[in-house]
């Protein structure tokens, strides 16, 4: 793994907008006006925020007639997920232990209400 891309691709996927972005695209390319449409930014704004995904080498950029379409590239966000993968332990271990201090302990009778009369000041 290489800690450029990582923190390239970290660094691009920080941002919402972006997040977005690479959501869209998961289903397929887009030009950058289908991508800009559900954003109240301006055309520059979301043009800046494709530089940064595609320096990061989360998308690419295509030429078909007078479109730029952009395209979703896998192999950095393989990465991400290979790294974040060796750590998955670490959370899994986290959670049962979270969920073995959650649950209630059946060794242990509960405890029932004292039988008598309550003392009643008069």
């Amino acid at each position: 793994m290489n800690p450029d891309t990582l923190n390239m691709a970290f660094a691009a996927l920080a941002d919402p907008t972006r997040r977005a972005i690479v959501a869209r695209l998961a289903s397929g390319e887009a030009t950058v006006n289908e991508l800009a449409a559900p954003f109240d930014m301006t055309q520059p704004s979301i043009s800046k925020h494709l530089k940064v995904l595609e320096r990061a080498g989360l998308i690419s950029r295509g030429r078909a007639a007078q479109t730029r379409p952009c395209r979703l590239e896998a192999a950095p966000l393989k990465e991400v997920a290979s790294w974040m993968a060796l750590y998955r332990n670490v959370w899994e271990d986290s959670f049962d232990k979270l969920d073995a201090f959650l649950q209630p302990d059946t060794s242990v009778p509960p405890t029932s209400a004292k039988k008598g009369k309550k003392n009643v000041r008069k």
